[in-house]
């Protein structure tokens, strides 16, 4: 349900910048990219209590980054301590994690827990992710950028979409 005008996009010279709420509807990726994206999508996780699993995600995107083999051994193990061993704080459910020991941290590398990651992704994006796009939270945030600075033609134009919409 995307509400664009002139689908070659010639016609939307006054949005420069389409919308951050825009963004972060149009793909999970693009939430995950914008910091402000992954502020509200955490708060909207901690009341479903399952904020782990973005946390999960950011501590692996962040993972892959590391070069430096020491700090890639702490990191390993932070990320098993905290999200995948039996004990864990902020446990996340993914597949075989009774399989999941200490032994995966002897040899870390950039992409040993990719699957694991994926897997953490596709739940968020088929569950949390479409209700987080429905939730108070992130509708309010976009009636607010509605609200704010549009060029007077197009926030009528918002505004008429959303008399459309929310009838």
């Amino acid at each position: 349900m995307e509400h664009i005008h002139g689908s070659d996009g010639s016609s939307s010279s006054s949005q420069q910048n389409p919308k951050s709420t825009a963004k972060w509807a149009a793909s999970l990726e693009n939430l995950l990219e914008d910091p402000e994206g992954v502020k509200r999508f955490r708060e909207f996780l901690k009341k479903e209590f399952s904020e782990e699993n973005v946390l999960f995600w950011l501590a692996c995107e962040d993972f892959k980054k590391t070069q430096d083999k020491k700090q890639m051994q702490e990191k390993a193990k932070e990320i098993y301590m905290t999200f995948l061993s039996s004990k864990a704080s902020s446990q996340v459910n993914v597949e075989g994690q009774s399989r999941l020991n200490e032994k995966i941290l002897e040899e870390p590398h950039p992409l040993m827990f990719q699957k694991l990651q994926d897997q953490i992704f596709n739940l968020m994006k088929y569950d949390s992710y479409s209700r987080f796009l429905k939730s108070d939270l992130f509708l309010k945030h976009k009636q607010t950028e509605e609200e704010e600075g549009d060029p007077p033609n197009a926030q009528t134009a918002a505004k008429r979409a959303s008399r459309i919409y929310n009838t």
